[in-house]
């Protein structure tokens, strides 16, 4: 039997594949050092209580000294974060994320008068106010949608309360990070021929798009058999998490957590509820797609490990990451000039963490830092892995463009838009791969792909959304989230989404214990309103050149400078249709016409 390929230490791995935190600060000991001085701003802080409607000075004051602190507190956040996911097991960066956390608690217990104080204030003594003191013109748009929350303000006294429950209310989230990334182990899955392949977070997808599909079945109950024996404690922790969101969102007079989470944002929550609607209308074309796997793939019966691989043979080749950068700077060329300086900064300035090392955080993401954004990847080679690289870079350039545009205050974009920018880029890498090829079965391999991003993103992504909507219904109901409750909705769900052509068996069933987004409070339709206004920005961009390129760029350089849905529309997309997402999936039945023609015999 060949030798297990290993999985590197994080000191293994070559200095120039890891991102630079230097940038950020040169040493522990000077992020030490930086910490200790939120103590001072913590007083300061306190100065202002009970005098924000004082006067338009003493406001404007607050907010400027509120402003520069958190400016402080994102690159703190963002050091001891970005450390603490190169390794999830080191002790050192676990007790600097508590520290960090324990003193953001006290700080927001501190400024915990703020937001009682804003709403205080009359429109008509804001107003006066504005004309007082004109740099308040800043905070404009900040007090504005502050106090579009109101009724869902509490006095100084309970918002304090509620603030230095902080720590507390994080606490689903921190067990399961740890337990998912650090502490759980799987079994070695073998191949066909005995070969023994490591399965983890980060490798798990890997051996799932294996044309080996004995490796296949081996890794998916390693992983999922794996979890199921600790699905009591998974299931605890998940009903601890809505319990939590369910308490907050109560005590805020919200109906219940998903009016308080979009609220948050200020996205409709009809944008939610349509888009659900809008791909159980769809359906006939997931359906659709499991059958022409379960053809291609020639098997009797389709299982959940055989929906990964590839559906055409013989194209998969390894991509060097230098390839793969070269290709997706290549793609990005009608986003123009500027924007591709922007990526080839990114690229030659270490603002990636390449490989996979032990312990590691799994999966991919971008983490706006003002410095410049990081971006943590789990590069492996695959054509997956270069669609992961420029959907991550677009998420970079959108921090980076809002970030330099405006003013700190406005820069952080909502999450609602937070997937438009990485998906545009996906779709015209897509578009570039399938421009650059004319042969048949190179072009159907990439078509293959192309169906995984739409089943993966709108329909799975969709999936999570609603089991998502349907637990916390339970919870808000007073019902308890047991396993087993789990298990029979995400059960229910995948028969739903994935017809009758799909073997629903008990391993799927624990998926929902693997999915860290359940931590993420009402994100994961994000994804798919994303890339559905993501596929319709591709589509303007590609046909109507620079103009169009100008408004995305605008769009990209709004932050959080008006409305989610605002944002969107002055980019040419009115997320409040249902037409978008109709459109994205007409588009998908497009492809899968293609793709049956393409693979006729």
């Amino acid at each position: 039997m060949e030798e297990t390929k290993r999985i590197p230490e994080r000191s293994e791995i070559a200095k120039e594949d890891t991102w630079a935190t230097e940038d950020m600060f040169a040493s522990d000991e000077a992020w030490e050092q930086e910490l200790a001085t939120v103590e001072a701003d913590k007083e300061k802080v306190l100065t202002y209580a009970g005098r924000l409607g004082e006067s338009a000075d003493v406001l404007y004051a607050y907010l400027s000294d509120m402003e520069a602190m958190d400016g402080k507190i994102e690159i703190l956040a963002n050091y001891c974060m970005r450390k603490g996911d190169e390794d999830t097991r080191n002790s050192v960066y676990q007790a600097m994320g508590g520290k960090f956390r324990s003193v953001m608690v006290t700080l927001g217990a501190a400024a915990s008068f703020e937001t009682p104080e804003i709403m205080a204030i009359s429109d008509e003594t804001l107003e006066a106010f504005y004309k007082a003191q004109p740099k308040l013109e800043r905070y404009r748009r900040y007090l504005t949608d502050k106090r579009r929350r109101k009724a869902h303000t509490l006095s100084a006294a309970e918002e304090k309360l509620l603030a230095a429950a902080g720590e507390m209310s994080g606490a689903p989230s921190d067990i399961y990070g740890k337990f998912a990334n650090a502490d759980i182990s799987f079994p070695d899955a073998l191949d066909s021929k005995g070969n023994a392949h490591p399965v983890s977070q980060g490798t798990f997808v890997l051996c799932e798009m294996s044309p080996d599909r004995e490796l296949r079945k081996n890794a998916y109950e390693s992983m999922y058999r794996t979890f199921g024996k600790f699905k009591n404690t998974a299931a605890a922790v998940l009903n601890a998490q809505n319990k939590q969101l369910k308490y907050f969102a109560e005590a805020r007079k919200y109906p219940n957590a998903f009016e308080a989470s979009l609220d948050r944002t200020n996205v409709p929550t009809s944008v939610y509820l349509n888009l659900i609607e809008a791909v159980h209308q769809n359906f006939d074309k997931m359906h659709r797609y499991v059958r022409l796997r379960k053809k291609l793939l020639g098997v009797e019966e389709l299982h959940f490990y055989d929906v990964y691989t590839s559906l055409v043979d013989g194209v998969d080749k390894y991509i060097p990451f230098a390839d793969a950068k070269q290709t997706v700077y290549d793609a990005l060329a009608p986003l123009g000039e500027d924007y591709r300086k922007i990526l080839a900064e990114g690229f030659n300035n270490r603002w990636i963490d390449v490989y996979q090392n032990v312990g590691k955080r799994s999966g991919a993401y971008s983490a706006g830092a003002s410095i410049h954004p990081y971006v943590l990847l789990n590069y492996t080679g695959t054509l997956d892995s270069q669609f992961t690289l420029a959907h991550e870079m677009g998420h970079a350039l959108h921090s980076y463009l809002s970030n330099k545009t405006q003013n700190p205050i406005d820069s952080d974009y909502v999450i609602f838009v937070a997937e438009v920018a990485s998906t545009c880029n996906e779709a015209l890498l897509m578009e570039y791969l399938l421009g650059k090829t004319t042969d048949k079965k190179e072009r159907a391999y990439l078509i293959n792909h192309f169906l995984e991003q739409f089943k993966g993103t709108l329909y799975r992504q969709t999936m999570f959304a609603e089991f998502e909507l349907n637990i916390g219904r339970m919870i808000a109901e007073g019902k308890t989230l047991t396993a087993d409750v789990l298990c029979a909705e995400y059960r229910r769900l995948n028969e739903m989404y994935f017809g009758p052509d799909m073997v629903v068996d008990d391993e799927i069933a624990m998926e929902w214990a693997r999915i860290p987004h359940f931590y993420y409070n009402y994100y994961v339709f994000q994804y798919a309103t994303g890339y559905s206004a993501a596929i319709a920005l591709s589509r303007k961009i590609l046909a109507e050149g620079e103009s169009a390129v100008k408004d995305y760029i605008g769009f990209l350089s709004g932050g959080c400078s008006k409305s989610p849905i605002d944002l969107l529309k002055g980019a040419g997309v009115d997320m409040t249709s249902p037409e978008p997402v109709n459109q994205a999936l007409e588009l998908f039945g497009k492809l899968l016409d293609e793709m049956e023609a393409l693979t006729q015999e």
